[in-house]
Formats: structure tokens, sequence, C-alpha cells
């Protein structure tokens, strides 16, 4: 039963240390909208990849003047991100492209007159 138990809390001390690795590599920082149109789908893709991740929104949007903490938990260990933004088609924006070192940013503001 003792050698049971020191399986068990051994499992449980590996698991929460991969754990705490994994959340360490998350890039946390906040998207905001200082645009007039809603940004309908965000991108992105560490540079040189050559294809977009998935959408990070989902079923969400950034209304013009809001803004959104955007988590990209991928499990890498890079920086320099590609992004693509794209806005809703009656807000007459075109799509913008951009890349950053998104571990240097708290945030990043999408602006456009």
């Amino acid at each position: 039963m003792t050698n049971l138990l020191l399986k068990l809390s051994a499992a449980a001390i590996a698991l929460s240390a991969m754990t705490s690795v994994s959340s360490a590599e998350d890039l946390v920082f906040t998207l905001k909208n200082n645009t007039k149109g809603t940004l309908e789908r965000f991108y992105t893709s560490p540079v040189g990849v050559g294809t977009w991740e998935e959408d990070v929104f989902g079923a969400d949007v950034i209304e013009p003047g809001e803004s959104m903490e955007i988590t990209i938990g991928d499990g890498r260990s890079v920086c320099k991100y590609d992004m693509r933004f794209e806005f809703t088609e009656d807000s007459n924006i075109e799509d913008l492209e951009d890349t950053q070192d998104l571990c240097a940013m708290g945030s990043y503001t999408i602006n456009m007159h």
C-alpha cells in the first residue's frame, strides 16, 4: 500500500510539473481594436511557418474600441509571430497582417484611420 501511495504521489508531482511548464510557455497579451470596424477573425503563426493556425477568436469578435486578452497556448517557446486580422465585410476594412515579438509586448493595438 505504501508503495502505491508513493507512486501516486510521484505521478501527481510529475503531472503538476508538466502543467506549470506548459502554462509558462503560453503567450498572453491584450489585443485592442482601435479601428471603426468589427474585428471578426484573428490568426497567428510563428514566423517561418507557412500556414495560419486556427482563428484565435472562435465565435468572439472585438468591436471598435474594445479589447480582449489573448492567450496563445501552442506550447512553442517562440516570441515572434505573424498575425492576420480580418474584419467583418460591412466594416470596409481590408485584412491586415503584421509581425511582432509578442513576448516583448504586453498589448497590441490595431490602429487605422
